[in-house]
């Protein structure tokens, strides 16, 4: 301890107690602070990719869209940085609640359309009831002018539904493909929407009926929920490839410029010299063994 003490007292701290505390702090402002700390993720439910605007009623007329490409759109800042340039697409409205009578026979709508939407990956439907016309997701097989039934009524005895057909999940059978599925009754039915995807009803146990969803996970969702019949429309989508680079631009995907280098290896394959050739000799055959013979005399 004595010698440690020693030591000690020989260190000489006061020059380092002077450099510090003359050395010069470059200031931060607050707003610089601000901005670094509060800059929004990717996710969350934005997608940095497009702004609908919507106007104040439904409307089945194409809607204008700004495109973000990967930006936020207060500040401008880059957050996405896989989105960039593509095509303009108008953006098509779609109704995600399909209302229909809660008892007496399904309401009849007639399909008047089934159109092609650059804003996603399914097909869309224009469907025309009374004196009203709106998009809905359009199913595997539908084409125009079919008829298609809605209704909220829940029979004692499971329906027959066809495709496009919405009902209540407690009114179909065991094993039927749905989607548009609500989550509660009476929101948007916002469950089961990408293209070529379809749920299952797996069972019912009172008041509720699991749904195996694309996820393979199996949910419980009250019977009162609302689901169309049938697979999502354009099942190819997800088996069809992009193609090429300009493909992959016009459907509005940035490429990481820079990053792939082929000689160095960096997130690619680098160049190498192919081994020598080798020569492989035939297998060599084995050497006869002599032949013994015995003799009794």
């Amino acid at each position: 301890m004595a010698s440690l003490a020693r030591l000690l007292s020989r260190l000489s701290l006061t020059p380092l107690a002077q450099d510090v505390r003359h050395t010069a702090v470059r200031p931060i402002s607050l707003e610089s602070l601000e901005r670094f700390l509060n800059k929004p993720k990717p996710g969350g439910g934005k997608s940095y990719r497009r702004i609908v605007h919507y106007p104040e009623e439904y409307t089945i007329e194409p809607l204008r869209v700004t495109n973000l490409a990967g930006r936020d759109p207060e500040t401008g800042r880059m957050i996405a940085k896989g989105i960039g340039g593509g095509i303009k697409h108008k953006y098509h409205w779609i109704k995600w609640v399909r209302d229909g009578p809660a008892e007496g026979p399904p309401q009849i709508e007639k399909v008047v359309d089934v159109i092609d939407d650059g804003c996603r990956t399914a097909k869309v439907a224009l469907v025309a009831v009374g004196n009203e016309m709106k998009y809905i997701l359009a199913t595997e097989n539908m084409k125009a002018g079919d008829l298609i039934k809605t209704s909220r009524f829940i029979p004692r005895i499971p329906v027959r539904a066809n495709e496009g057909d919405a009902y209540p999940l407690g009114a179909l059978q065991v094993g039927t493909q749905i989607h548009c599925l609500e989550k509660y009754p009476g929101q948007s039915c916002h469950l089961i929407h990408a293209a070529g995807s379809y749920g299952t009803i797996l069972r019912k146990f009172g008041e509720l009926v699991v749904v195996q969803l694309p996820s393979k996970q199996e949910f419980a969702f009250q019977q009162t929920c609302m689901a169309t019949v049938g697979c999502v429309s354009n099942i190819a989508h997800a088996k069809t490839p992009i193609g090429s680079a300009q493909k992959n631009r016009e459907l509005g995907n940035r490429p990481r410029s820079g990053l792939w280098q082929r000689k160095d290896g960096r997130h690619g394959r680098k160049v190498r010299r192919l081994p020598p050739m080798r020569v492989i000799p035939p297998p060599s055959e084995k050497a006869a063994q002599p032949l013994k013979l015995t003799l009794k005399v």
